[in-house]
């Protein structure tokens, strides 16, 4: 599914983002009307548009890398059921399918169970991706989507990095060493200070790892 031409120009020539620092979501200083800000990250905002409810613009901010490497990941991934799929590209930006579903960190927030399927159908993506020469990277729980019980994964833009990353190993342990049968029926919503606390300990964990 494309977007028509006049209607991305026109955006192109009217929004304004900018990357203040690496380290910080961008900062978008103009949406223009009738889009909406989806969400931003590091690099890029996502934008949606009313005529176009199945897909998104993810746009990359003026001098942060990466667009080209992303649009290469889409391309090897090309037609898949667990990865959002890239209908259109152009400078700095890409038209992706939207993809549904609630990420596995608010299931957990808010007492949603989580069935084996979702992270079962988590490792069957990662598998076919790197069947497809490619490297899952930053695979986490803000990035992993349940909808209608099954799994699916979105940002994919870090799977050019051959670089070893263990967060979704780590995760997948934790899930059925704890969560499983101690959470998942029980309904209980976990507070935002307490997964916070969990993430920032495991960074400084996995810090202490590599030093040690």
């Amino acid at each position: 599914m494309r977007i028509r031409d006049d209607i991305m120009q026109s955006f192109l020539h009217e929004v304004k983002i900018e990357s203040m620092s690496p380290d910080d979501p961008v900062v978008v200083h103009v949406t223009p009307e009738p889009w909406e800000l989806v969400g931003t990250g590091n690099y890029a905002a996502v934008f949606g548009h009313p005529d176009y409810p199945d897909v998104v613009v993810k746009l990359y901010a003026p001098g942060r890398p990466g667009w080209e490497q992303e649009v290469e990941v889409y391309q090897k991934l090309g037609e898949t059921r667990y990865f959002p799929v890239c209908y259109q590209t152009g400078p700095r930006y890409l038209v992706i399918k939207r993809m549904r579903g609630i990420p596995l960190f608010d299931c957990v927030r808010y007492g949603i169970p989580i069935p084996p399927e979702v992270i079962e159908d988590v490792e069957a993506a990662l598998k076919e991706a790197r069947a497809k020469g490619l490297f899952p990277h930053d695979v986490h729980g803000k990035n992993v989507l349940m909808y209608q019980g099954r799994g699916y994964l979105i940002d994919v833009s870090d799977y050019y990095k051959d670089i070893p990353d263990t967060k979704w190993r780590d995760l997948r342990r934790a899930y059925y060493r704890f969560y499983l049968p101690f959470l998942k029926d029980r309904g209980w919503k976990v507070p935002l200070w307490v997964l916070n606390g969990v993430r920032k300990g495991y960074r400084y964990y996995k810090k202490l790892k590599r030093l040690f």
